[in-house]
């Protein structure tokens, strides 16, 4: 270029702006392409044990709403079936997931420690909990997991999953419209796939710059994954934690029900029914452990989730559905005193977490007897 000759600045300005403005909007048109599938995990990276969930730095996490990178990033995704391999998908929330507990501690790393067997093939269970209790958004893990060949589902389950005000808030589900839209087709579920508690995108939020931090969050994820590599660690485990609640107020509702009303028709069988009948994948239902308070006003409510009255009504109608459907049926709940619970009623300790592995390695392995 001469010397001479001036820099034409507004030429070029109006240029870049035009590129910007044509690639953010071209950027709709990217919608149906699964950028959550481009990873580094089970590549460059080990597949992660469990789904990223968590806002921590120090966990080396974060939660994403998008299930196609959290798949991407779970070591199921890389990790071809072996030919002795009797393949396990564990399905719940919290509990399952292992919140306080590192991956070894949690339900699945004390199954695959006990190096059991079911059907003359050796057990090999992978942690598909995710925090947040809902049964549609474990049908929707549940759905898109059936791809990856389980012999056999094991879904940990409580009374807080049921509840039809819990299905649509999930921040997972919230966030997944069309996939809500598919399990409704799908299953014919009684939902309203334009339910508003449904995030639907607007044209502007399907924009680059609409989109900007579902992308900077999936690139933060896979810088993660070095740090992962490196410890292993995958959580943030704090020096105390505020235990869980034992005394409580003199309150028997339940999401709004008294005492005098009943569950009937207030708790999301279908969904469940959808799930147990999945493609055709034989599952086990677990009522899974819950804390069972001694404390104040404990003749009233078990623990801060239940009044004594609804988690007994909700007993008897899961095992009155179960048994009526023909589905295996292991009912938990009491199999863990309360000292073996961490900061939830629903959360176990490594010891508790044990005692669970033993009841639901048995079923597993009595399941092709």
């Amino acid at each position: 270029m001469n010397p001479q000759t001036p820099i034409r600045l507004l030429p070029l300005l109006l240029k870049a702006t035009l590129l910007f403005v044509l690639l953010n909007f071209a950027f709709i048109f990217l919608g149906g392409f699964p950028l959550g599938k481009l990873s580094l995990y089970n590549k460059i990276f080990p597949g992660r044990e469990r789904f990223p969930f968590g806002e921590n730095q120090r966990g080396y996490n974060l939660s994403l709403f998008n299930l196609d990178a959290m798949f991407a990033a779970h070591v199921l995704a890389g990790s071809p079936k072996a030919g002795d391999e009797f393949r396990v998908l564990l399905i719940g929330d919290s509990s399952v997931w292992g919140t306080l507990l590192t991956p070894e501690q949690n339900l699945a790393g004390q199954l695959n420690s006990q190096n059991i067997s079911a059907c003359g093939k050796t057990v090999h269970a992978y942690n598909l909990g995710y925090p947040y209790i809902s049964l549609l958004q474990e049908l929707m893990i549940l759905d898109e997991a059936l791809q990856y060949q389980p012999d056999l589902v094991v879904w940990l389950t409580t009374l807080e999953s049921f509840p039809q005000d819990k299905q649509l808030a999930a921040p997972l589900v919230a966030n997944s419209p069309e996939r809500v839209k598919e399990l409704i087709t799908k299953y014919q579920l009684p939902l309203d796939p334009n339910d508003p508690a449904l995030n639907h995108p607007t044209a502007w939020d399907r924009t680059l710059i609409g989109r900007r931090k579902e992308i900077a969050d999936l690139i933060r994820l896979q810088l993660y994954g070095a740090m992962w590599a490196s410890t292993g660690v995958d959580q943030f485990y704090p020096e105390s934690y505020e235990p869980a609640q034992l005394d409580y107020e003199k309150d028997n509702e339940f999401h709004a029900i008294k005492p005098a009303e009943t569950l009937q028709g207030k708790l999301s069988f279908e969904i469940l029914d959808a799930g147990m009948n999945a493609a055709s994948v034989p599952t086990i239902l677990v009522n899974e452990p819950i804390l069972i308070s001694n404390g104040v006003n404990s003749d009233i409510r078990y623990n801060f989730f239940y009044p004594r009255w609804a988690f007994d009504e909700y007993r008897a109608a899961l095992a009155e559905h179960a048994a009526a459907q023909g589905y295996p049926y292991v009912d938990l709940w009491d199999l863990a005193p309360m000292t073996e619970f961490t900061n939830s009623g629903v959360h176990l300790t490594p010891f508790g977490e044990s005692m669970l592995a033993e009841q639901v390695g048995a079923s597993i392995q009595n399941f092709c007897k």
